[in-house]
């Protein structure tokens, strides 16, 4: 079982703690800051445990040429790429008036920090956790850095391989050992095959002393209740208020519907996963009571008759009487009295009995 981290004041994750939801807002907002604010709001109503946005400092993500590149898409906000991620992109005094909001509301605030310095601005706001978009999850100095800065770290895996999350894992526990891996495919919207949850047993058996989770971009909820089956102790989802709206990542965003629908069911299944101690629980006890077979006589047997297989069958019998599994310990012993056919055989008729205690 993964050992525990506080991820964020007082919530733990890994171990038999709950999962913690992350709604991922990120840039789904459209550069609106009341939007913004609606959109923590309904996190913290659907459930969710924190709600997440993505930082840049958009000069030291991407370079010159990125940034003055044409971008004509559908979805742009913009004449060039950098016009378009300015549009989105909130300023630092925004981004304390979104977090304090957070905090009004009652939810936890972060965001993924995509560049070096947006790092030292989300250090310097005071989030509880870094979350490591899957674009650096192979920037290795970025990585040590953002590490040593000593706070939980949440890492995406899309795009890498396992030798790649080796490396990261060999980087960031001897400086942290406070952080997760997130099972991830980077494709908007995700198509099931190509989810590979399988990858979190994988990760679960590499790295058995962190936290292992799932960050989705799959349409419905059905994949990431799975996740949770499988012991994904981190669920992160991208949240919209309406798909239809202009973006790439909206179609792969739950709405809010789904959302609280999403959050129900990972706590419906954390309790159905109950213990793997498997018993006879009370709540069977009345499907025993009417329904439970026991061992009864197939034939008529005279008082000091010794048991054989060929007198016995199983049935639903009144009163109870020996459990079917108790039927081939019955063979050879003795009765003390006459037994009829289609008689229950109990504990009172089988001669120095010695009832076996289960295990």
């Amino acid at each position: 079982m993964s050992r525990e981290i506080e991820l964020c004041p007082g919530r733990r994750v890994g171990g038999d703690q709950p999962c913690f939801i992350i709604a991922e807002i990120g840039q789904n907002h459209q550069g609106d800051l009341g939007i913004a604010k609606r959109m923590i709001r309904m996190a913290k109503d659907c459930g969710a445990d924190c709600a997440k946005f993505q930082k840049s400092e958009l000069e030291y993500k991407f370079n010159k040429k990125a940034l003055e590149r044409p971008y004509t898409s559908k979805h742009s906000w913009g004449k060039t790429y950098g016009e378009h991620k300015r549009h989105l992109e909130f300023s630092h005094d925004q981004y304390r008036e979104l977090k304090k909001y957070a905090e009004e509301v009652g939810i936890f605030f972060t965001a993924s920090g995509m560049d070096e310095m947006a790092v030292e601005f989300l250090h310097e706001l005071d989030v509880p956790f870094f979350k490591v978009g899957s674009g650096d999850t192979n920037n290795f100095p970025y990585l040590e850095k953002t590490a040593k800065k000593g706070r939980p770290m949440v890492i995406s895996s899309g795009m890498q391989s396992m030798n790649t999350m080796r490396q990261v894992y060999q980087i960031v526990k001897p400086i942290n050992p406070n952080f997760c891996f997130l099972q991830c495919t980077s494709a908007y919207p995700l198509q099931p095959e190509d989810v590979n949850l399988r990858v979190i047993s994988a990760y679960q058996s590499a790295f058995p002393d962190i936290p292992i989770g799932y960050s989705g971009h799959e349409t419905g909820i059905a994949i990431s209740v799975a996740a949770v089956a499988m012991g994904a102790k981190v669920v992160e989802r991208h949240v919209t208020l309406d798909k239809t709206w202009k973006g790439s990542d909206h179609q792969a965003s739950l709405e809010p519907n789904e959302l609280a629908e999403l959050v129900k069911a990972i706590r419906t299944v954390e309790k159905a996963m109950g213990s793997p101690i498997k018993q006879l629980l009370p709540c069977e006890m009345a499907c025993n009571e009417k329904l439970g077979k026991s061992v009864v006589a197939k034939v008529a047997i005279p008082e000091g008759a010794v048991l054989t297989l060929d007198m016995l069958t199983v049935k639903v019998g009144e009163p109870k009487g020996f459990p079917p599994e108790s039927i081939f310990d019955l063979v050879g012993q003795k009765v003390k009295k006459d037994i009829e056919e289609d008689e229950t055989i109990t504990e009172q008729v089988v001669e120095n009995h010695v009832k076996k205690v289960k295990c």
